[in-house]
């Protein structure tokens, strides 16, 4: 009989960001409407209404042996999480602890806790959207007090001495998530488990043909261009469908290819992946050492001045990424080169459809105007937040262009703009950060209009070029 547990109230984003949710099985609470909880074996819990999109397409009886279809670009399906849906719906995110008498197999495991099919189990294993740790982390400052107390009775040190697992290890290493690759791997009394059941997709992977992606393949590396709606080297909960594991297949390769950087998973254009663990860190060396150069075509909206622009960047791991041109102790700086900015057709609807781009409300769509930009420090949304905050947000970005065009109609609405007001104390402008945040929108669902279309190094001693951006 399944031990009833905890339905947590939290929202899936701050404990997925948190990694926060523990105990032991405890009464059964319900969640608000419309996402009715269920009985599982854990405390904190997170789940969101599941939608047709993300249903598995086959029963508990499905034979694990059965014959995977071809796809377009000629590779076997993954006919279990597939087909894959158009669009990512709600995330769900379980977090159990394991009970004593639940110790065994992790896939047997969350089949029972969670009541799902094992093939499915085991693809979010595949997946990589299952991790563990040794002990439960703890708890978010939102969590209840029985919450706490859950967590308290699991990790007191009377029963942690207990645990021949974590001998040698302080509390707080054990605490470190990894993740499950072996759906056999063998799960004790009081291991935490996270759980992305419903795995953010990327569709796109099925529909390119990655052969012709291949910029150059040397014998440390390959040069990919890399398609827009598409995740370099994956996310927490899904490193299937990457570019590094399609590449990888394209090109017949027996080691996996290695993400060396990252660019957005809505921008396109030129990556290099490592084909050895040894070139990886000779190319992060090459990238600390600032001898990688990379350039960006970026249609805006609005015409930018050539030149060095400047801003620094909020050091908040999260999106949006907030800068101002005021300098402000901590912040990162961001520098980019504005080397042309000329008037362009805005792209016609066709095209637009083709790539999914957003209208995010911009209503003068006669001209738009294709920047090249020398990317002279890499940080993350950098090009799409500076110019997003000179007045000249990127063709579809529906993240950063609301906000632009919020502070164009109220110029005082941005606390770290040009016409920022004067706040009577730091909490009162930490509600108005707040509120300029709410500002922004979400990430788009496939492509804007930027692209990476130039990486060299080593003083040009290799330069690769990405094919005419989708705009074009």
């Amino acid at each position: 009989m399944r031990a009833p547990t905890l339905a947590s109230k939290f929202s899936s984003g701050l404990l997925l960001a948190n990694c926060r949710s523990h105990g032991r099985p405890v009464a059964l609470l319900r969640n608000p409407a419309p996402s009715p909880a269920r009985l599982v074996a854990a405390p904190f819990r997170s789940r969101t209404v599941k939608t047709a999109a993300f249903e598995c397409d086959f029963s508990k009886s499905d034979a694990a042996g059965a014959p995977s279809p071809i796809s377009v670009n000629g590779l076997p399906e993954y006919n279990r999480l597939l087909p894959c849906p158009s669009h990512s719906g709600p995330p769900r995110i379980e977090h159990l602890v394991v009970p004593k008498e639940e110790e065994g197999p992790v896939l047997d495991y969350i089949c029972k806790a969670l009541d799902l099919p094992p093939l499915f189990v085991a693809d979010l294993i595949h997946f990589g959207a299952v991790h563990y740790a040794l002990v439960t982390p703890q708890p978010p400052p939102t969590a209840t007090p029985e919450q706490i107390r859950v967590f308290k009775e699991v990790t007191k040190p009377s029963v942690l001495r207990k645990r021949a697992s974590i001998k040698g290890k302080t509390v707080r290493e054990a605490q470190k998530t990894f993740r499950i690759t072996d759906p056999g791997q063998f799960v004790e009394a009081g291991m935490y488990l996270r759980v992305h059941v419903h795995p953010k997709r990327f569709p796109r992977c099925y529909e390119i043909d990655w052969k012709s992606r291949i910029i150059a393949v040397a014998e440390s590396y390959v040069v990919l261009d890399k398609p827009a709606g598409t995740s370099v080297g994956g996310t927490a909960d899904n490193i299937e469908e990457t570019c590094a594991t399609f590449a990888t297949r394209a090109l017949g390769l027996v080691e996996p290819l290695k993400t060396t950087h990252q660019i957005d998973n809505c921008s396109e254009g030129c990556v290099v992946l490592a084909r050895t663990k040894e070139y990886c860190s000779v190319f992060h060396g090459k990238i600390r050492e600032k001898k990688v150069k990379k350039l960006y075509h970026a249609l805006a909206v609005a015409p930018v001045p050539l030149g060095i622009i400047t801003h620094y960047m909020r050091p908040v791991n999260m999106a949006p990424r907030l800068v101002t041109e005021e300098f402000i102790k901590g912040w990162y700086l961001c520098q980019l080169e504005v080397m042309e900015c000329k008037e362009v057709a805005w792209p016609d609807s066709v095209v637009e459809a083709e790539y999914c781009v957003e209208d995010c409300g911009w209503t003068k769509k006669d001209v738009a105007y294709e920047c090249k930009i020398n990317l002279l420090t890499g940080r993350t949304h950098q090009i799409r937040a500076q110019l997003a905050a000179c007045g000249a947000p990127i063709v579809g970005d529906s993240a950063y262009m609301p906000a632009a065009i919020a502070e164009m109609v109220n110029p005082g609405i941005n606390p770290l703009g040009n016409f920022k007001k004067l706040y009577a104390s730091e909490d009162d402008k930490a509600v108005a950060i707040a509120e300029w945040v709410a500002q922004h929108g979400k990430e788009p669902t496939l492509a804007i209009g930027l692209q990476a279309c130039q990486i060299s190094w080593d003083d040009g001693e290799h330069v690769y070029e990405a094919r005419d951006p989708w705009w074009r």
